[in-house]
Order: structure tokens, then sequence, then C-alpha cells
């Protein structure tokens, strides 16, 4: 599937290529204009592989982390720290929001899980309930802030009313090279602490019993999120609930195995949002719907559904 919504990704546009061009372009090209157009569009395809991979997998560490279905990368202020990062680039220190703003951005997601740890832990233990009202906390101070300095500059409003709904279309190509060790980064550390995600899912002490530690799994996934969702935004905006849909499509393949799951997000993540783009693509053509606008109408849905599922359950 991934592969199939890959070819379409470079074949559909403004001009529409047929498959066996697109596969004739990849492998064996001739110079012509067909070529020409493949090669225009494989940067977006790429950014939009990494992209999902990104926001999926940190979405699945996050839900691992918290011991909570309904978490994404935004509930430590991960996005939210990201975004007012650079916003403030853009106004005191004259950063764009294209190549160099993930430079900006990855401090200001960090200050901001910093700050929601700080806040959890205070007068006692980061409980996953601490953090998560830390970050509601946290995430409605520093977006009034974006607000202010947004509606207060129009500079900084028509560069970032641009970046903030969210889009692959018309990023530079350096992009992909700012934001790639940071999400391979990202996806080797998640990898890395699947099994102790899988002992906490059973319980604190359950954990620990099992030769877990707890401290350490929830610092380096939060790492990870951080780190993931960061560079991510950095590259194409803020982009909702890709990090809430795909482990929960994900499990019903693979079960709670983050062993098995963080892979199949690495997978399915870039599914969803390269299927996204190419609805945004066409649904209004000749003009183009952001992706950012896409996966909300997707994500809502799915976040009734799963609050269902959890009545249900109960």
């Amino acid at each position: 599937m991934l592969v199939l919504i890959g070819l379409l990704s470079l074949a559909v546009g403004t001009k529409y290529i047929p498959l066996p061009e697109v596969w004739t372009a990849l492998f064996a090209p001739t110079g012509s204009y067909s070529d020409t157009v493949i090669a225009s569009r494989v940067p977006r395809t790429i950014l939009g592989l990494l992209v999902g991979a990104a926001l999926a997998v940190a979405g699945a560490v996050m839900q691992g982390v918290t011991r909570n279905v309904l978490a994404d990368p935004g509930i430590l202020g991960v996005n939210v720290g990201a975004a007012a990062a650079v916003v403030t680039g853009i106004a005191f220190f004259g950063v764009g929001a294209g190549v160099g703003s993930v430079w900006v951005a990855l401090p200001g997601a960090f200050i901001a899980v910093l700050v929601v740890y700080v806040l959890g832990s205070a007068g006692g233990r980061a409980t996953p309930v601490r953090l998560v009202l830390a970050g509601v906390v946290v995430s409605a101070v520093v977006a009034t802030y974006i607000q202010a300095l947004a509606l207060s500059l129009p500079e900084v409003f028509n560069a970032y009313r641009f970046w903030v709904v969210g889009s692959l279309a018309g990023r530079d190509p350096q992009l992909i090279f700012d934001i790639l060790p940071f999400i391979v980064l990202g996806l080797v550390l998640s990898l890395g602490i699947a099994s102790p995600l899988n002992a906490l899912a059973l319980g604190e002490d359950t954990a620990r019993a099992l030769g877990s530690s707890v401290g350490r799994t929830r610092i380096l996934g939060a790492l990870a999120t951080t780190v993931l969702a960061a560079a991510a935004t950095a590259g194409v905006g803020p982009i909702a609930f890709v990090g809430l849909a795909v482990p929960h499509i994900v499990r019903a393949f693979t079960g709670n195995d983050h062993r098995w799951l963080i892979p199949g997000c690495i997978v399915l993540g870039p599914a969803l949002l390269l299927a996204a783009d190419l609805v945004g693509r066409v649904i209004v053509s000749p003009n183009e719907l952001m992706v950012g606008v896409v996966t909300a109408f997707v994500g809502g849905p799915m976040l009734l559904l799963v609050v269902r599922r959890m009545r249900g359950a109960a």
C-alpha cells in the first residue's frame, strides 16, 4: 500500500503522469518532460514519508509512555513549543518558516517539554496525569503568545498563516536534509525502547519487577517524541491527528506489542499522510487543499470512534 501511494504521489498533480511513466522516470529516465515533472515531485513525496513516519511513531511512543490511548505528540507541548519558537524567530530574528527553521523549532520544543515536566513533577512524582494536565496548561499559554505575536505583527502573520496549517507543498528540498538526522535519531530511540514500553504497559510496579527502569523509559520516550515531532513540525508545520490515528489503526493488525507497533507506524504513517496529501490535490483541483486540513477531517471522526470504544470497554 505504501509503495502504491508513493507512486501515486509522484503521478498525481496539475499534470497526471501514468504509473508506467513514473516507474520509467524513477529507474530508467530518458530526459523527457515527464521525467522533469516526476523529479520535481520527488522531494515532496520524500518529505511526506519522513514526516508521516515521525508523527506516527511519536504518537505511538507518547501513548505508551503516558499509558493514555488518546495521547498524541502535542500532549507535552511539543508542537506548540516548536511553533512558538518559529514565530519568535520570524518576528525578532528574521528566520523564515522554511530552511533553518528546524534549528529554531527544536530548542522551542525541548524547552516546552522541560517546562511541562517541571510543572508535572512539582510537589511529587511526575505521573502521566500530572504531565497531561501540565501539557494542557503550557499549550494554552503558549498558544495565546503565538496568537498575540502573529496578530500584532503583519509580517509574522503573513509567514505564519501558511506554515501553521501544515502542508507538504512548496517546501525547499533542503528541508529533507535538515530534518533527516533528527528523524533517524528519534526512530532509533523509539525502536530501542519498544520492550521497556511493553513492560510499562503492565503498570509501573510490574515494570520495575521485570527489571525495567520506568524513569529511564519515560525520559527516552519523551526525548524520542520531542525530536520526532519537533523535526516534523519544523519541516511542514503542525499536522494534527496523524500521531493519534495511526497507532490505533496499526494496533488492529499488530496488537499492543510495541516491537511490532512501532515498525507498523513507520509504514502506515507515511501512507496515511501521503494519501491525505493526494486527497488534498484532487478534491479542489486545479487548486490544492493543505494536508493539515485533510488530516483534521479524517482525525476528528477517528477520535470520536476511539472515545466510543473506550466508553464501551468501560
